[in-house]
């Protein structure tokens, strides 16, 4: 088993899923925690070289400029609309990443068996 792979992909679903939790609990706090995640998601993926490392790291770095803002529109005007519609926007690339992440699964997979 890659125990780095292992964390790559749990930190890509982790990004994910607290995202999610901030759209079922918008809490400025679960807001800090899931872009603190992504951020931590992002630079895991600044070092992987494997076939879709670009398209990887570009989902991530979306993600990233769509949950920091709205960290920021939450804390500083308390814009609660603006910083879930950004949070979808989040999501939206972390679920882009995730379906990347298992397309490149399937083709490592491909590439053992030969």
């Amino acid at each position: 088993m890659d125990w780095g792979k292992v964390i790559y992909v749990f930190f890509s679903l982790m990004s994910l899923t607290t995202t999610a939790g901030f759209l079922y609990e918008p809490d400025v706090i679960m807001l800090f925690i899931a872009a603190s995640v992504n951020v931590i998601s992002t630079i895991l993926k600044i070092g992987v070289k494997n076939l879709l490392s670009a398209e990887l790291l570009a989902s991530s770095l979306v993600a990233d400029l769509h949950l920091i803002p709205a960290f920021v529109v939450m804390t500083s005007t308390d814009n609660l609309a603006l910083a879930i519609s950004l949070a979808i926007g989040a999501i939206v690339a972390n679920l882009f990443a995730v379906a990347l992440a298992l397309i490149e699964s399937a083709k490592t997979q491909e590439k053992e068996e030969y």
